[in-house]
C-alpha cells in the first residue's frame, strides 16, 4: 500500500514537473532579451508543442484539481506554440503561388555543408545534378575551398573567402554580376554576401547571403539580430528585386525573423507548405528551418527544395526563381506595410551597427 503511494505521489510530482518545465520554456521567449539560452528556445517549439500535449493528456489522469490546473495550462502552452508554427504548415495560406517555368528563371542553391565534413564528393555531385545558376557555400574552409575548385570553373563570377572559423563563404553564379562582394556587418569576422546581378533576360536584382552566429554558449543573439536587420533595411531602401539565403541561424518563426521578413517585405515560399527543416540533418527529431531564403515581391518562386544530405549537419536547399515581374504580380500577395515601431527597431539596429563598424558598407 506503501509502495503504491509512493509510485502515485512520484507520478504526480513528475506530471508536475514537467508541466512547469513546458510552462516556463513557452513563456521565457516573451522576454525581451538577447542571452542566447532564452533566444535558443525558439527553435524547438514543435517539440515543446509535441511535449505539452503529451503532458496535457497524462493531467486528464491525475486527482483532484490538477485534473483541471495540469491540462488548462498545457493547453495554453500547446495553442501558443502551435499559433507560431502554424504558418509554416500545408493548413496555412501561401503568401505565393508557385509559377510555371518560364525564359527568365535561374535556380539558387545553397548550404552550410559544415567545415569538417569530407564528403566534398557528395556536394560536387548535388552541385552537378541541380546546376545552379547561383551557389552559396558556407563554413568553407581551404580544404572545402580546393575541393569546390573543379565545379567553380563552370561561374563567371567567384567570391572566395575561406576560413578556418567555421564562417568561411564562397559565392558564385554565371550570371552577370556588376558586385559581388563580402561585407563584414559586425566585427566579429563573420562575412556576408552582397551582389548585383542581372538574369538571363536583362533583369536586375540583388542577391543577399547570410550567415550569423548562432545562440549558443558565450554567444548571444545581438549582432546575429543586427545583421538580419541590416539586411531587412536593404531589402526596404532599395527599388531593385531582393533574394536572401543562407544559414540564419534563426528559425523562420522567431520574432527577429519575422520583423526580418516584414520590414525588408518579403514573402516566404514555405508559408502555407510546411517547415522544409534544415538543420539537423543527422537527427529527425531535432529539427528546424534556419536555412531560409526570401524573395521581395517582384520575384516569383516556381520550386523550392530540400536536397539529399551531403554529409554536413544541414541539408542543402534550393529554389528556381522566375524573375519575370509579370508573372510574380500575378502569384504574389502585397505584404503589408510596417509599422513605425518596426521601423524605429531596424533603424536603431542599423544605427548602432554603423556607428560600431565606423563607416557604411553600403
Amino acid at each position: 500500500m506503501a509502495l503504491q503511494f509512493t509510485l502515485k505521489f512520484l507520478a504526480i510530482g513528475l506530471v508536475w514537473i514537467m508541466a512547469a518545465v513546458v510552462a516556463v520554456v513557452t513563456a521565457l521567449p516573451f522576454w525581451d532579451s538577447n542571452i542566447w539560452w532564452i533566444r535558443a528556445l525558439d527553435f524547438p517549439r514543435l517539440q515543446i508543442a509535441i511535449a505539452a500535449a503529451v503532458v496535457m493528456v497524462a493531467g486528464l489522469f491525475m486527482p483532484g484539481a490538477s485534473r483541471i490546473a495540469v491540462p488548462v495550462l498545457m493547453a495554453a502552452a500547446l495553442c501558443y506554440q502551435v499559433a507560431r508554427i502554424f504558418p509554416y504548415t500545408v493548413f496555412a495560406s501561401p503568401e505565393l503561388e508557385l509559377a510555371a517555368e518560364g525564359p527568365d528563371q535561374l535556380r539558387v542553391l545553397s548550404t552550410n555543408v559544415l567545415m569538417e565534413n569530407d564528403r566534398h564528393d557528395l556536394m560536387l555531385e548535388r552541385i552537378r545534378q541541380y546546376d545552379p545558376d547561383i551557389l552559396l557555400l558556407m563554413e568553407t574552409d581551404q580544404a572545402w575551398l580546393d575541393a569546390m575548385e573543379p565545379a567553380l570553373t563552370n561561374y563567371t563570377t567567384v567570391v572566395r573567402q575561406p576560413q578556418d572559423n567555421y564562417y568561411g563563404m564562397i559565392f558564385a553564379t554565371r550570371l552577370t554580376a556588376s558586385e559581388a562582394r563580402i561585407v563584414h556587418l559586425t566585427d566579429d569576422q563573420t562575412p556576408s554576401l552582397f551582389a548585383k546581378l542581372t538574369s538571363s533576360e536583362g533583369r536586375k536584382f540583388r542577391f543577399v547571403g547570410l550567415h550569423p552566429r548562432p545562440p549558443v554558449p558565450g554567444e548571444d543573439t545581438e549582432k546575429r539580430d543586427r545583421q538580419i536587420y541590416y539586411a531587412a533595411k536593404f531589402a526596404s531602401s532599395s527599388d531593385e528585386p531582393l533574394v536572401v539565403a543562407g544559414d540564419f541561424n534563426d528559425v523562420a518563426w522567431s520574432d527577429t525573423s519575422r520583423s526580418f521578413k516584414h520590414v525588408g517585405q518579403y514573402l516566404d515560399p514555405r508559408i502555407g507548405r510546411g517547415m522544409y527543416a534544415s538543420f539537423d540533418a543527422n537527427r529527425w527529431w531535432l529539427r528546424f528551418p534556419i536555412d531560409q531564403l526570401y524573395v521581395t515581391e517582384g520575384i516569383a518562386v516556381t520550386s523550392l527544395q530540400r536536397l539529399d544530405p551531403i554529409g554536413s549537419d544541414h541539408f542543402p536547399m534550393a529554389a528556381t526563381l522566375n524573375m519575370d515581374p509579370e508573372v510574380a504580380e500575378r502569384l504574389n500577395i502585397t505584404p503589408a506595410p510596417i509599422s513605425d515601431d518596426e521601423q524605429r527597431l531596424i533603424d536603431k539596429a542599423v544605427a548602432e551597427m554603423r556607428d560600431e563598424l565606423g563607416h557604411e558598407e553600403f
